[in-house]
């Protein structure tokens, strides 16, 4: 078989349990999420991923740390970061000298950095940001978390921040392809449908994804239905993940799921599937990686188990055939550089400039 680790998995608590780390060690594992249930205090987390590392260095450590609501860790040190629409707002409040472009493209580098660096004092990998969705209005769910309606803003003010990412050495990735805030419906709990033809889509909130094609090191696409394009949510669709996003648009990177524990995920076509079915379905249509989530805590991590035992299954049928190019891009999402501690961190100057900067 060739190497493929694409199920980036959850662990239950504050600390692995050797369930967890027998899951971890799993070859078709390739990271894990952490959650604000996986988090005490710096050092609790510290030595967190230092097991995680310690099942096996190449793991990749992830988490959902936009900024704003989205933001599992904010306490003992961590810097509370302001949702991405204050660095829109920033853009279009402008300044006595009229640069409150230039202004907001420097304030989001900096968060960049000081999201990327911090995270990377304490072990974690890689951030699922920024978002690249545009701001309707009336989507609840993406709200503030979008930079602006403005594809060209989003795309500007995404570009630095990545930048500052890629200065603490870490990855990004954007989303959710081709763009989540046109729709109200919320995919924890049931399926949105964009009914807007692709060319219309394209033309506004598939924009940025284009524009960054060279900067974006991965993409996570939505879990919504755009009918008038595929029956099926995007995140299960070769037509958005392999026509649209790799040859319409150039992107070569990672393309991670969504995460499959939510609603929108375990239905395909009407029907209703299981996570290991969801988890193939993803892979087959074009995800390098498919994402797990909250799972350990459910009837003991079942739904984990049944994933890996029906992916290998998969495998072995020629059900699903594992990618090393889909290997070699999980391990590009790596950080580059050795972290900065934590301590250091604290009085480095340009941390120091950065904080500064925030809105």
């Amino acid at each position: 078989m060739n190497h493929h680790a694409p199920l980036i998995i959850d662990v239950a608590g504050l600390a692995l349990s050797d369930t967890d780390r027998q899951r971890l060690d799993h070859p078709l594992v390739g990271g894990a999420i952490l959650f604000s249930r996986n988090w005490r205090d710096r050092a609790q987390l510290t030595r967190l991923c230092a097991e995680i590392k310690a099942v096996r260095e190449d793991l990749l450590v992830a988490i959902d740390q936009e900024g704003g609501r989205v933001q599992r860790f904010r306490t003992d040190g961590f810097t509370a970061l302001p949702p991405m629409a204050a660095f829109g707002e920033r853009w279009m409040a402008g300044g006595a000298d009229g640069d409150g472009a230039m202004r907001a493209i420097d304030a989001a580098t900096a968060a960049g950095f000081v999201l990327g660096a911090e995270l990377r004092a304490c072990g974690v990998d890689l951030s699922f940001t920024p978002v690249l969705d545009l701001d309707h209005g009336d989507s609840s769910v993406i709200g503030d978390r979008a930079f602006a309606r403005d594809p060209r803003v989003v795309a500007m003010l995404a570009q630095a921040l990545m930048h500052g990412l890629r200065q603490s050495g870490m990855a990004n990735c954007g989303k959710h392809f081709p763009g989540h805030g046109y729709v109200r419906g919320d995919t924890h709990h049931e399926i949105p449908r964009d009914t807007r033809s692709l060319k219309a889509i394209l033309a506004d909130d598939a924009l940025p994804y284009g524009w960054l094609s060279a900067s974006l090191s991965a993409v996570m696409p939505a879990h919504v239905i755009y009918p008038k394009v595929d029956a099926r949510p995007a995140g299960f669709s070769a037509r958005w993940l392999q026509d649209v996003l790799r040859v319409r648009l150039g992107f070569t990177g990672a393309v991670f799921s969504d995460d499959l524990g939510m609603a929108a995920a375990r239905q395909i076509e009407g029907r209703a599937v299981r996570f290991a079915e969801a988890a193939t379905a993803a892979l087959q249509a074009g995800c390098d990686m498919v994402l797990l989530c909250n799972q350990s805590v459910v009837e003991g991590g079942a739904p984990i188990d049944e994933a890996i035992d029906e992916l290998a299954r998969a495998a072995m049928q020629g059900d699903w055939v594992p990618s090393p190019v889909s290997e070699e891009r999980r391990r590009a999402l790596l950080p580059q550089g050795k972290a900065m501690a934590w301590d250091d961190l604290m009085v480095d100057a340009r941390y120091m400039h950065a904080l500064s900067m925030l809105p």
